[in-house]
């Protein structure tokens, strides 16, 4: 196991490096000028762009710029985000945060739902269980995420005033800005924040700002899941060794939970994997619909308002995460099944 996990890492490095050959081409699609802004850390040093292309080289060739963004990456120097109005790396620090704290409540419920009614539906196949799981997914996959939100906005807080959007209600800002020393920001998360504030209702009030957005992220992704499990379950309980041991007796429970469901889990892991890491990068519709400022509201409005240094330092952490999630589905591969550790 140990020699499966050092040759993925070694695998992982080449592949990183990859991702920065790609980012840096798109940079280099810019003209001199345009690339200067991912090397201006204030509003004031803007204003010698000039100054800037001929200080970093902005005209030399490829490869010796190639080295010289690396340096400048690898010392948290990724330029002024317009949108942010604060360096890339402060942005990154303050958004970041807020997709976390979404996606920590979201996967679970997202992999513990998709798991549970999947697995049902293979097992129950061609019941009532069956065919409601599959309308549930058709209906929940198609349905357009922009529009599922807007219609529990509207219902949840246009009507009911229960679950408002943001992060946090105007009485919590008003709180922290009147109160700076009963409160302060160790994750950038306020439910976890709040307790280690000791102030509770902070925490409460941030779930409570969370339960649409947290919704909505599982009831549009989870459909995905539900269909590759039902897919997988019914695949595996056909095999012969499945057949073999309920033929000899074997408990049926035993049978379809421990041995097929983990034999039905590998198509399950790739899909998660992939489905997590576009969830840690930030989903554009929830986060804009919900007015929560994280990283898909921070790479839409850098897209519409061209902030170059952000949106490359968006693409270079969408790279590293999708190779980070690649790498820890590898491993699980390798635990549910030993013959892939072996080859």
């Amino acid at each position: 196991m140990l020699h499966f996990i050092l040759r993925r890492l070694i695998f992982l490095v080449f592949v990183l490096f990859g991702v920065t050959i790609i980012v840096f081409s798109l940079l280099m699609s810019f003209s001199p000028e345009r690339r200067a802004a991912a090397f201006i850390r204030s509003p004031q040093s803007a204003r010698d762009i000039d100054k800037i292309v001929e200080r970093f080289g902005l005209n030399d060739p490829a490869y010796i710029q190639y080295g010289r963004w690396m340096k400048q990456v690898f010392q948290g120097n990724l330029g002024w985000s317009l949108v942010a109005s604060s360096t890339v790396m402060e942005a990154f620090l303050r958004y970041f945060p807020v997709t976390l704290e979404l996606n920590l409540f979201s996967s679970p419920l997202i992999i513990l739902a998709g798991l549970w009614l999947g697995t049902l539906a293979g097992i129950h196949r061609d019941t009532w269980i069956d065919h409601l799981s599959r309308i549930l997914s058709i209906v929940f996959w198609s349905l357009p995420t922009f529009l599922f939100s807007l219609i529990l906005l509207m219902i949840f807080y246009g009507k009911f005033n229960w679950f408002p959007p943001g992060i946090v209600s105007d009485k919590v800002n008003l709180f922290i800005l009147d109160h700076p020393d009963a409160f302060t920001r160790y994750t950038g998360m306020y439910t976890l924040d709040g307790l280690l504030n000791g102030q509770l209702w902070i925490t409460l009030d941030a779930l409570r700002h969370l339960v649409l957005p947290v919704v909505t992220n599982v009831a549009v992704i989870f459909a995905l899941l539900v269909r590759i499990m039902r897919s997988g379950m019914i695949e595996t309980l056909s095999q012969e060794y499945i057949l073999t041991a309920k033929a000899k007796g074997a408990d049926k429970k035993t049978v379809e939970l421990k041995h097929a469901r983990k034999n039905a889990l590998i198509p399950v892991l790739t899909v998660s994997g992939v489905l997590i890491a576009g969830l840690m990068t930030g989903s554009i519709s929830v986060e804009y619909v919900f007015n929560r400022q994280g990283m898909g509201w921070w790479l839409a409005n850098s897209a519409i308002q061209l902030d170059v240094p952000a949106l490359l330092a968006v693409c270079l952490f969408i790279g590293v995460i999708y190779v980070v999630a690649n790498l820890c589905v590898d491993l699980l591969y390798a635990y549910l099944d030993p013959r892939i550790r072996l080859n």
